[in-house]
């Protein structure tokens, strides 16, 4: 049985023409929706379901990736255990306290011990786990470059860069378009850092979900009838540091976040 893992490979299936017929304005957002188990390939009335290659698709939804994480972060966590954590401080920008690991991510201390358990004094998401753990044994020590790049110009981020945008760029857009102080909150309770002028934006700050992963958010205010955007960027050395499920999820979570950190500001 052949999956279909990515948007592009559900894009392919479809006709191109952003028709609207499915209610979704282009084809690749109704594949990321596909994917995202938002939509049915049924939906689109250019398909033909009976065609035995649909037929024997499985697709492999971004709801159902959820539920396997646990089933990951049970191998990551037994990957962990056999290594000499202590030893592995310096190439993760890590502290020790006792014969623990502290990994400092977004301004709080996440405590790692030998067995792989994460405790710290905040809530500790499980996707958070899933990511710590994928950094412990992916990040090869090397310094930042100081290089800016998206998502999708990641060697493999091409693949679920439409739906790292619908996920993580267009939810933050989304917040900053209805909440002004969206960013002056980030800063505040994150610890993020504000710049200037970053890719000629209105509005910048880079903030670091881990030691050596910064995330660089960037926001163009709208312009006339130039509508407002919002993107993400990551230092280029960032493969060398996390899976690329680990990066999508590190942006996907923190949007999820941040959104309940701006409900909890409106009440």
């Amino acid at each position: 049985m052949s999956q279909l893992k990515n948007p592009l490979e559900i894009y392919k299936l479809l006709p191109k023409s952003n028709c609207g017929q499915c209610s979704i304005r282009t084809c690749m957002a109704f594949a990321a929706a596909v994917l995202m188990g938002e939509k049915q390939l049924s939906d689109c009335p250019h398909i033909s379901t009976g065609d035995p290659g649909l037929k024997s698709a499985e697709i492999i939804t971004h709801k159902s990736i959820a539920r396997n994480r646990e089933k990951v972060v049970e191998g990551l966590r037994k990957k962990v255990s056999g290594m000499d954590l202590l030893s592995s401080a310096e190439r993760l920008g890590a502290s020790i306290v006792g014969d623990s690991l502290v990994i400092k991510c977004l301004g709080k201390d996440f405590f790692i011990d030998s067995k792989g358990n994460i405790t710290s004094d905040y809530h500790t998401h499980s996707w958070m786990t899933f990511i710590l753990l994928d950094y412990i044994l992916h990040d090869a020590g090397d310094s930042l470059s100081g290089q800016w790049i998206p998502f999708r110009e990641l060697k493999k981020g091409i693949g679920m860069a439409p739906l790292f945008e619908q996920l993580c760029e267009k939810p933050l857009k989304r917040m900053a378009d209805s909440n002004p102080d969206l960013f002056k909150d980030l800063i505040y309770i994150f610890s993020a850092d504000r710049t200037t002028n970053m890719f000629s934006s209105d509005i910048s700050l880079i903030l670091y979900p881990l030691p050596k992963v910064p995330m660089l958010i960037c926001y163009w205010e709208q312009d006339g009838d130039i509508e407002s955007s919002l993107h993400v960027f990551f230092d280029s050395t960032v493969e060398n540091r996390l899976s690329i499920d680990a990066i999508h999820a590190l942006g996907t979570g923190l949007a999820v976040m941040f959104e309940k950190v701006v409900s909890k500001h409106k009440t």
